[in-house]
């Protein structure tokens, strides 16, 4: 296992890598690039100037998240060939920099939603929350302008791009459903997978956030029936899977410890974002901290479960709460994270050496 620590680069981050080095046992992070657009070739001199100022502060960039996947993709247009071969090129572009796995996902418009971006807590901490009974009556176009009003930092998989253009994309969805949708996602993997073997990288599919179809559209990540439908696209250590457990786990229905024992012992986990939420009713949940009594989900299972069957995972922890003053970009406060690391490192310890 490797810990490690999203970062979204030295400007678009107020967390500077020093610090990330301090959290005790990190070793790396998943890097983020955001500012290039889905569909578009990522350029090698961006992607070696990124990597060389990780590796400057003492730590490894192994992973790559946000390679994201153009619309055109997802909803099979004859375009989407283009696509495929900028995203092929890309992974030929992130290879030769020691990138050996890449996180992306095949949500459709909306990579993530949240109803409350800074829900005040009890004790005076802020946390992403969800609430389906507050769309009621919401179209897409007031979710986003509502979320995007209340951050001041970019948000991870909305590109401006693609929110631009939110009424057309949304009536393309309009005709496509679920198994139309599984077979432009079995398309795009036939096409890029054999180019993530030949170059010895490894994609990893993050599952939808939260665990349900939004807005009626064809969502297609999301439980254990669909993760046995994406593995079995294309049988090969390059189609695998990020467990994110908090998005998984937004299900109540979802046994995110029996979904890591299972795809692990299949080897197709390659990574892993681990975090809780606090279930408080149907599709109603809010981030909690790391630690299993703070929320719905047991933390120590899940880390067993990675250990035992998928221990060469990259984790990072995911989604902290804003404590003690911080501000930052939503979900991705410095504190918080750094004591889930500690927690997790924690757990992992005591299972280790309870095993020998």
């Amino acid at each position: 296992m490797k810990m490690t620590f999203r970062w979204y680069g030295s400007d678009d981050d107020p967390i500077p890598l020093q610090y990330i080095r301090q959290i005790p046992g990190v070793t790396g992070i998943m890097g983020a690039m955001d500012r290039f657009p889905a569909g578009q070739v990522w350029p090698q001199d961006d992607i070696a100037a990124y990597v060389d100022e990780v590796h400057a502060a003492g730590l490894e960039c192994e992973v790559i998240e946000s390679v994201n996947v153009h619309e055109d993709i997802k909803l099979g247009r004859d375009t989407r060939d283009t696509y495929i071969a900028n995203y092929c090129r890309t992974l030929e572009n992130l290879a030769p920099h020691g990138v050996k796995v890449v996180v992306y996902n095949f949500m459709p418009v909306f990579d993530w939603l949240r109803t409350d971006l800074a829900h005040v807590n009890p004790d005076g901490s802020t946390c992403l929350y969800y609430d389906e009974a507050k769309l009621a009556g919401m179209t897409p176009q007031d979710m986003v302008a509502a979320t995007l009003e209340n951050s001041q930092f970019s948000l991870p998989g909305w590109e401006p791009e693609r929110l631009a253009q939110l009424d057309e994309v949304m009536e393309a969805y309009s005709s496509i459903d679920v198994e139309a949708m599984r077979e432009n996602y079995a398309y795009f993997l036939r096409g890029v997978v054999p180019t993530a073997e030949r170059v010895g990288i490894r994609l990893a599919v993050h599952p939808d956030d939260p665990a349900w179809p939004l807005f009626g559209l064809p969502r297609v990540c999301h439980s254990m029936e669909d993760l046995d439908a994406i593995v079995e696209m294309v049988d090969s250590p390059a189609n695998s899977l990020c467990v994110c457990t908090g998005s998984l786990g937004s299900d109540p229905a979802n046994d995110v410890p029996a979904i890591l024992t299972r795809f692990g012992d299949k080897g197709r986990v390659a990574a892993a974002h681990c975090r809780n939420v606090r279930h408080l009713g149907h599709r109603h949940f809010q981030e909690a901290a790391h630690l299993s009594a703070d929320g719905s989900l047991d933390m120590y299972a899940i880390m067993r479960a990675i250990h035992d069957h998928a221990p060469d995972a990259y984790i990072r922890p995911d989604h902290g709460r804003m404590i003690w003053g911080e501000t930052g970009r939503p979900g991705y406060p410095l504190y918080d994270r750094a004591l889930g690391i500690t927690y997790l490192n924690g757990l992992w310890e005591a299972i280790d050496k309870a095993n020998r």
